[in-house]
């Protein structure tokens, strides 16, 4: 079977009830200050999760050039987007926390010390594996995560990068491994470990005994966008003895919280004969409308997307991308459709995207 190309977690989308108010935040808290697309449009392939209707929404995806995957901040512009209905918990079912990567741990708790961040913990921990973190909320009740990381592809005043990953509540972590190992490429464990853990302290739902696995890829990401995106890591969390729910209960994707996570890939067909050999059908596909059979427009972008649901329904999203701005301003757009997908853009062309950084 050939293999498909999955260059790294190209972003994490956030629902929100101001995308340009969530957008500044992000911006100025956590250097998600370039916009890749920013696009007012109708979500009309999404039908099996906005109850059968398509939806007008407003997204922007920011992305910190320094390194790691960017933000789909999410508003929905037709409907009133709905919170959940009882606060998540760790281990419930779903994308908990969205993790972010840093140069300088300490440095970092620091400066969202001094910006008045709601920290969840008043002072740095230790994970399972021995290395700093802390948790934080953001003020739309999203929960991060910042770790360390050594992997940097460029240079900014900010100690922190884009996303690293996330953890997700899962009910049985060794049927999880099929897609997030087998599938995914998250080959490594960095720890798998069962206990009522300190560090998590602070954190809605600490009290909980949970199994814990952190995964990580042993061979480094190819394709186009590898070098930016770099490295990252996914946490799997089981409760074990409390009953759990759903986070996104009794609501639409594209409701508030961490609506998907998707992966930049290459090669959709060999990716759709490993999901289905795995038992993980696309649910969602682009060119499944007749408009999108070549591309799908995202404004100032063109590609193929597709969804598959893991073993308790969290979204995973893959993104084929067929054409990026590089410098909007000139109308110069980069086609990856002539190039061979599995080489990495040169770093001075993906470097460029700079110069549309938003600046404070």
């Amino acid at each position: 079977m050939k293999e498909p190309i999955i260059s790294g977690i190209q972003q994490i989308g956030i629902g929100v009830s101001n995308v340009h108010e969530a957008f500044a935040w992000y911006r100025k808290h956590l250097g998600m200050d370039i916009p890749m697309f920013d696009e007012a449009a109708e979500a009309g392939l999404m039908l099996p999760y906005t109850g059968g209707e398509p939806r007008s929404r407003h997204a922007i995806l920011a992305l910190n050039l320094q390194s790691g995957g960017g933000m789909e901040i999410w508003q929905y512009t037709s409907r009133t987007p709905v919170g959940p209905k009882v606060a998540p918990l760790l281990g419930d079912l779903g994308i908990f926390i969205t993790k972010i990567k840093s140069k300088d741990v300490q440095a970092t708790f620091e400066y969202l010390v001094g910006k008045s961040v709601n920290l969840l913990q008043d002072k740095i921990s230790k994970t399972p594996e021995g290395l700093p973190h802390f948790y934080f909320k953001d003020p739309y009740d999203n929960i991060f995560e910042i770790v360390p990381a050594n992997d940097w592809f460029s240079k900014t005043a900010f100690t922190t990068g884009g996303i690293y990953g996330c953890t997700i509540g899962v009910s049985d972590i060794e049927k999880s491994l099929t897609l997030y190992r087998d599938v995914l490429g998250y080959d490594i464990t960095a720890f798998d470990e069962s206990a009522t853990f300190t560090d998590w302290s602070g954190v809605p739902g600490c009290e909980r005994k949970c199994r814990r696995v952190l995964l990580r890829h042993d061979a480094p990401r190819k394709g186009a966008f590898s070098r930016m995106l770099g490295r990252s890591e996914i946490e799997l969390v089981q409760a074990l003895d409390t009953p759990v729910k759903k986070v996104f209960a009794d609501r639409m994707w594209g409701d508030l919280g961490y609506i998907h996570l998707c992966f930049d890939i290459s090669d959709m067909p060999a990716l759709e004969a490993l999901c289905i050999k795995h038992g993980f059908p696309f649910t969602v596909d682009s060119r499944s409308d007749e408009k999108s059979k070549d591309s799908f427009d995202m404004g100032e972008a063109a590609g193929h997307f597709t969804y598959i649901e893991d073993p308790d329904g969290t979204l995973i999203e893959f993104v084929e991308a067929h054409k990026i701005p590089i410098l909007k301003k000139i109308g110069w757009y980069l086609d990856l459709k002539k190039r061979d997908r599995s080489k990495a853009l040169p770093n001075w062309m993906l470097k460029t995207l700079g110069f549309g950084r938003i600046k404070d």
